[in-house]
């Protein structure tokens, strides 16, 4: 059986969500999605291209619908992503390991969200021998795949 973080990547539509001027963009997660032939989006409110893409400032910017979203921002700006994808009304979030603070975990409880955090995304993203596959066998191992 699916764990719920390999079924977070059943959507066909997503949204990555970064802060370039803060950080790097995830781009390994907004590729690796792209790969899989899913329809993604870049929200960045501090860029206008992400890898050649046209970059969005918000949820509500994106020219259309999403199912999921990923979240790798500072931690001080995770909650409200959180709140933004509640008031959304997506029900899938992932937050990238080490972006989540209590604050966002409880909202996305009281919100109703299914949240995935503590690991990382493009694990499950990347197939073949990197450093995420060494982190996936180590997961799987810990029984937190």
């Amino acid at each position: 059986m699916a764990s719920s973080y390999e079924t977070f990547f059943d959507h066909d539509r997503f949204a990555v969500v970064g802060h370039s001027q803060a950080k790097p963009f995830p781009l390994l997660s907004y590729r690796g999605l792209k790969r899989l032939g899913k329809t993604v989006y870049p929200i960045d409110p501090s860029s206008a291209l992400i890898d050649g893409d046209t970059a969005y400032p918000s949820l509500d910017a994106l020219p259309g619908p999403i199912e999921a979203l990923i979240i790798e921002v500072p931690r001080a700006e995770t909650r409200d992503w959180v709140e933004a994808a509640a008031r959304a009304g997506l029900r899938d979030v992932w937050i990238h390991m080490g972006h989540d603070t209590p604050e966002a975990v409880a909202l996305a409880e009281t919100s109703g969200i299914e949240l995935r955090t503590g690991t990382c995304a493009v694990m499950y993203l990347n197939p073949g021998l990197s450093y995420h596959s060494i982190h996936k066998a180590i997961m799987k191992l810990a029984g937190k795949y």
